[in-house]
């Protein structure tokens, strides 16, 4: 069992949806997918105590999200479950990502659960069943599983890793939310894009363009309603390539270098905005975390 002193702290990274694409929509209701995951630098960080009571105990409070619909103790107890597993858990979070802003903040806490659970009580489950069994949760979950920015088809479940340029990032969470359900159901939301040539797409986000390449379908439903989201697209569009990620209300704005995201990042706080500076990674810092756990283990 693992001791409070071999406690370690597992990155949980955020996300971007540098574009976000409906192609149509199944006959179950969820709509057919196309996004691209930026995954960056900065994010969330969870502990975790292996117990032999087989409990699973949540001990930092966030507010608003009870323990048992928090998706960091629904994914402890689903690999718990699928694996026969008869330990348990004391997981600590330090939670950094705001809540409900379109970056995959509780996603990618439960994908880090996952993930190191797995490494913790020993499972043994490949990557591609750890990602499976995290679509359970969410659409998100499995880009975070594996730990690579990626192009995603279906309902965001079917991952292309990428390469995306080395870049910088300022995100801005302005004090609003908008409800997920509430914007998919939209009857203005665009659901009939062609889809896209990767490699074109993948051209259209060469650090040399002066706009993004393709659209978040989500963004013009989210201003029309929030018009602190769209003054703050506004204002990012005068510094750099600007958009709203997922649903919202998060919008971010592209640089090439951290001097120039800073002072963005800097002109943002003075408007007594959350933000926060982050540098784009193609391969998330989760897969470093585990193997250098397991190379403590050989």
């Amino acid at each position: 069992m693992t001791s409070a002193a071999d406690q370690l702290w597992w990155p949980a990274p955020a996300k971007l949806n540098l574009m976000l694409h409906i192609t149509g929509r199944r006959e179950d209701g969820y709509h057919q997918l196309e996004t691209l995951f930026q995954l960056l630098d900065v994010g969330d960080e969870l502990s975790f105590v292996v117990n032999d009571t087989g409990a699973i105990n949540r001990l930092t409070d966030i507010a608003g999200v009870p323990a048992e619909q928090d998706l960091v103790v629904r994914a402890a107890h689903l690999l718990q479950a699928h694996a026969g597993v008869s330990a348990g858990a004391e997981i600590d979070i330090r939670k950094r990502l705001p809540m409900g802003g379109g970056l995959g903040g509780g996603s990618s806490d439960a994908a880090t659960t996952l993930v190191a659970l797995n490494a913790l009580w020993a499972c043994g489950l490949p990557v591609d069943e750890l990602a499976m069994l995290g679509l359970q949760l969410g659409a998100d979950v499995p880009v975070f599983v594996k730990g690579e920015s990626a192009f995603a088809t279906g309902v965001g479940e079917c991952l292309h890793p990428v390469s995306l340029p080395d870049c910088w990032y300022v995100v801005v969470t302005p004090n609003v939310h908008m409800s997920t359900a509430a914007v998919f159901s939209d009857h203005a939301l665009k659901r009939n894009c062609f889809p896209v040539d990767l490699n074109e797409l993948l051209e259209g986000f060469d650090l040399g363009a002066k706009k993004l390449a393709g659209i978040n379908v989500c963004e013009t439903i989210v201003v029309s309603q929030q018009k602190e989201v769209a003054n703050l697209l506004s204002a990012m569009a005068e510094f750099a390539p600007a958009r709203m990620t997922g649903t919202g209300s998060s919008i971010f704005g592209r640089f090439s270098t951290e001097q120039e995201a800073q002072s963005c990042g800097k002109y943002f706080e003075g408007l007594n905005q959350q933000v926060f500076v982050a540098r784009a990674v193609n391969r998330s810092p989760l897969l470093a975390t585990l193997e250098n756990f397991r190379k403590t283990l050989s």
